[in-house]
């Protein structure tokens, strides 16, 4: 009798962009910074529902549009679902309004739905990001970066080397991360001798940890060197973010809906619709 095979966890992938074009593609890469932005900012001062979920329906509206495939969603491990539920479960002991009566017990829903709130606060936010990274290509980041912050240049600022620096950074992150998962299955194939002792167990986790960190600390710096060989090779790091890099037609064209939707969110917050903020 064969034992069903095992379904393989999707891994996240970030900073790559997924294969193919489409109009969410073609944005200029600081027009995503700026509306990531634009969204973070009125989320923080405004995280209600009403807010949250206009997000979301944007977030979604865009994700049709750059049709992003369903495979590139990372699996979410059993343990978050785990997690989440009792969070779910402690937020609730904290009672609050709205209350329900279940014969004669009184239920408080006031802290699961915060609770909620905040789960969906935080999945829309890391939606948002992850199709920034989906839809942009990463050697665009830095050359949009040094205009936004052409401005700030008034003030003696190195917008250019910070513009270099994130980057250099963006481009990095992949690479060290599938380095590590290399280094990782490499290390667990090796064969290991069983330890009697929780003492002496202990002593080799901390012993592979130590190898497993020399070992990442060595591919990192050979990888910074031969990324700084080649940047040496094509002109230097200024060429990073010297390339043209300013907003086009439709970027205006997204501004202007980016604008309307949060502006049409924050105006129901703030008047029918949404509830007003606890003050202490």
């Amino acid at each position: 009798m064969t034992t069903p095979a095992r379904t393989q966890r999707k891994p996240v992938v970030l900073l790559r962009p997924v294969p193919g074009t489409s109009v969410i593609h073609e944005l200029w890469a600081g027009t995503k910074l700026v509306a990531v932005a634009t969204i973070g900012v009125l989320l923080t001062f405004y995280p209600g529902w009403v807010p949250i979920g206009f997000v979301a329906v944007l977030v979604l509206v865009v994700a049709r549009l750059a049709r992003i495939p369903r495979g590139v969603v990372p699996t979410i491990h059993v343990v978050l679902w785990i997690l989440l539920a009792l969070g779910a479960l402690t937020a609730t002991f904290a009672g609050g309004s709205p209350v329900i009566e279940i014969g004669s017990m009184q239920i408080g829903l006031g802290g699961l739905l915060n609770f909620l709130r905040v789960t969906a606060l935080a999945i829309v936010l890391l939606g948002l990001g992850a199709l920034v990274s989906w839809t942009t290509n990463v050697a665009d980041i830095a050359p949009a970066v040094a205009t936004l912050g052409r401005p700030l240049r008034v003030f003696r600022i190195p917008v250019n080397d910070w513009a270099v620096t994130v980057g250099l950074a963006l481009r990095a992150f992949p690479m060290l991360i599938d380095e590590f998962r290399t280094l990782y299955a490499a290390r667990r194939l090796r064969p290991k001798e069983r330890a009697e002792t929780f003492r002496a167990r202990r002593r080799q986790r901390v012993a592979e940890l130590i190898d497993l960190l020399a070992a990442a600390v060595t591919v990192a710096l050979r990888r910074g060197d031969e990324m700084g060989d080649a940047i040496t090779a094509r002109g230097g790091s200024g060429q990073i973010s010297a390339a043209p890099s300013r907003p086009k037609a439709r970027d205006w064209v997204a501004f202007a809906i980016l604008i309307l939707v949060c502006g049409t969110a924050l105006a129901l917050e703030l008047t029918v619709l949404g509830t007003s903020l606890p003050r202490r």
